[in-house]
């Protein structure tokens, strides 16, 4: 697993120094984030993200972003817009940094259908497109970067079987809470675990796609199913942590116990602790560092004419493509803490001090 992350660190870093070499900033004053095109002056680049219940977006993305552009162009402007899972408030933030001069868009498109006619507006006024994390389908999009993310329902459905075979449960019922339908990613997660949990012996006997991702319709809909499926459940697909964080709390409230293992995504905070407590059996640990600051360097690229570096393409788009990591307890301490994501005294905080001591973090 260490080596994993090695691997992730290494395309991050590679992806950095390629695109360093080609992403000098543009000459030039500084410029306000309103009003006018910036032709000649200092570049400025939106970022566009789609929504805050995910922690990750506010608490990671944006200020890593932020940090590797003003590293890589002091003088660029960010223009910065959360839709708060609103696909037509996206449309009118990202019409909103085409009429301040935007020379690139970042977009993590809150519906990646919808998102198509940002696309296909940016490339009417001649502004690139960066699809962030969530690619943009039948879109003029000029680069890409983001996870396997079939890989990471791969590694999450794996998981799930080992640790239910671990304890002893070879057969007997998952339940799937897949994400948002509205978003690409979620039904690449969701087929990279069918094709982990169709042939595994184990039958699954309701599914749903979480609308918005919200960790609410996750519990509310688990709840829904616990009569069905309460006596046979072994194992929880949930795709991520604010989905699991959902599942949990409805099986707790069900009086499941013990509970089955559940899987998530994202490595936050609060997944962290439940995972260490026992109560979720797996995060998928996406770095985001690389993945901010390799969408920075090629933003930053873009805005100046140049050409990102890719690492390879997908659906004929230039994409990187990192590698998402399994973390259970038992590696916690070589992932999110070795990476600087979460210090020690950030975890084990209060009552979860006793269980940080018996997973070796202190």
């Amino acid at each position: 697993m260490t080596s994993s992350i090695a691997r992730l660190a290494g395309v991050g870093l590679a992806a950095g120094l390629a695109l360093s070499s080609v992403a000098a900033c543009s000459s030039g004053s500084s410029s306000s984030s309103s009003g006018g095109s910036s032709s000649g002056g200092a570049k400025k680049i939106a970022l566009l993200l789609p929504e805050s219940k995910t922690a990750r977006y506010e608490q990671l993305d944006r200020p890593l972003f932020e940090a590797a552009v003003k590293a890589k162009c002091p003088t660029c402007t960010i223009i910065y817009s959360n839709a708060d899972q609103d696909a037509a408030k996206q449309q009118q933030q990202a019409e909103s940094a085409l009429t301040q001069g935007a020379n690139v868009l970042v977009l993590d498109p809150v519906d990646s259908k919808a998102a198509a006619s940002i696309a296909n507006s940016a490339k009417g006024s001649k502004v690139p497109v960066i699809a962030y994390d969530r690619f943009i389908a039948g879109a003029p999009v000029d680069y890409y970067v983001s996870f396997d993310n079939q890989k990471v329902g791969q590694l999450q459905a794996q998981t799930l079987v080992d640790l239910m075979k671990k304890a002893g449960k070879t057969s007997g019922n998952i339940v799937m809470i897949n994400g948002a339908p509205t978003d690409n990613n979620a039904g690449q997660f969701k087929k990279g675990a069918h094709s982990v949990l169709d042939s595994s012996g184990y039958k699954v006997a309701a599914e749903y796609d979480t609308p918005d991702w919200s960790p609410d319709k996750a519990q509310a809909w688990m709840e829904s199913q616990l009569t069905a499926v309460k006596s046979g459940l072994v194992g929880v697909y949930a795709a991520n942590d604010g989905t699991a964080g959902g599942a949990i709390a409805a099986l707790k409230g069900g009086g499941v116990n013990p509970l089955p293992p559940v899987t998530g995504q994202d490595a936050e905070l609060a997944a962290i602790q439940r995972i260490l407590a026992g109560d979720q059996a797996m995060t998928v640990y996406k770095a985001i560092k690389p993945e901010a600051t390799d969408a920075a360097n090629a933003a930053v690229a873009l805005a100046n004419g140049q050409k990102p570096q890719s690492q390879t393409t997908y659906q004929n788009t230039p994409s990187t493509l990192l590698i998402p990591v399994a973390v259970t307890k038992a590696n916690i301490k070589d992932t999110v803490v070795k990476d600087g994501v979460y210090p020690v005294t950030a975890i084990c905080t209060g009552d979860f001090a006793k269980v940080c001591a018996a997973a070796g973090l202190s």
